[in-house]
């Protein structure tokens, strides 16, 4: 069965339903499901997270677990196969962090030309972190605005953008 090529991005804060309707919108398409993390669990918080994402996931996913390269994650990915990307807020604290990591501009640019060119139906989640006061501290401020370009970068190349309040969701393009 041919798959429309495309690639929804879906924003929205935290605890904001991002996740939960990034799933849905995947699980519309015909399974099997693929599910690039970009989750490290460092500590048990992050341990439960990762395990409670997993948990309200059916049969059909297949999970991949890319921390620094999610561009070459996707170009793994099967042609046609749905693809849910979550998070790349989780990615860029990796990349940003990460003491070999490559540089953060470079890898985001070269993550917003690869998510440009959908092989599937593509969803990627991101946070909306510009929405706050602006942070106290040099990294927070890096972050942000890292964060914030790279949310531009991929939105200019989605097709469609959802903005998530509260469980619920705005088309926004």
């Amino acid at each position: 069965m041919a798959h429309r090529s495309s690639l929804t991005f879906v924003l929205g804060g935290a605890r904001s339903g991002k996740s939960s309707h990034a799933e849905r919108l995947i699980m519309e398409q015909p399974a099997p499901w693929r599910y690039i993390a970009t989750a490290q669990a460092y500590d048990e918080e992050m341990h439960a997270r990762i395990a409670a994402h997993a948990a309200r996931r059916p049969a059909g996913w297949n999970t991949r677990e890319a921390p620094l390269d999610v561009a070459g994650a996707l170009a793994a990915t099967p042609e046609g196969m749905p693809v849910l990307v979550d998070c790349l807020t989780l990615w860029l604290t990796n990349v940003m962090l990460s003491p070999d990591g490559p540089d953060v501009e470079t890898a985001s640019q070269r993550l917003a030309e690869a998510l440009g060119r959908p092989r599937g139906p593509w969803v990627v989640v991101s946070n909306e972190v510009g929405l706050g006061i602006v942070p106290d501290n040099a990294l927070a401020r890096r972050f942000r605005d890292a964060a914030g370009r790279l949310n531009q970068m991929v939105a200019t190349r989605a097709d469609r953008v959802v903005f998530m309040v509260a469980g619920l969701a705005m088309q926004v393009k």
